[in-house]
């Protein structure tokens, strides 16, 4: 997974001590189907996701990332859930936390594909038939697909 300039500049400064990082998911929806990635790290099927470059808004890095990992046009509906991730340590030693925004997108238009080396596939499933994945994941895609007027704060760290 290709990791930021900014953040390769950063971890040659504080080295493999925690840094915290915004983040945010991209739940694509179109119709009843639901846009996810199989990531290249991990295997795991997931929304996309990808870190905030500096100087850019959350909902900015959402379109960014779904046209660079999946190929596809997508728009910004609202703003779903607000998250804190537990702290994830790289096979290197790196350690980092996101604050996790999660958005809600309406698919516009093109092709799923795998757009870089951050996942190996792509695709179209259906709302009620998803592939397993890891609870956090299922979890951000119930906040997008629900239908409420305010976004949810997750005060505890996801697992």
């Amino acid at each position: 997974m290709p990791t930021p300039e900014f953040v390769l500049r950063l971890r040659e400064r504080i080295g493999t001590a925690p840094l915290w990082l915004i983040g945010t998911t991209a739940v694509v929806v179109d119709a009843d189907r639901l846009l996810l990635v199989k990531r290249a790290d991990s295997g795991d099927w997931s929304p996309v996701a990808g870190i905030v470059e500096p100087g850019e808004h959350t909902a900015e890095t959402a379109v960014r990332e779904v046209l660079e990992e999946a190929g596809v046009v997508a728009e910004v509906e609202r703003l779903a859930a607000v998250s804190v991730t537990m702290e994830y340590e790289y096979p290197n030693g790196d350690r980092t936390r996101f604050t996790d925004h999660t958005y809600r997108l309406r698919y516009v238009s093109g092709h799923a594909h795998v757009g870089d080396d951050e996942s190996t596939d792509v695709g179209w499933f259906p709302i009620d038939a998803l592939p397993p994945m890891p609870e956090r994941y299922l979890r951000r895609i119930r906040h997008a697909l629900e239908e409420r007027p305010d976004t949810v704060i997750e005060l505890r760290p996801e697992e």
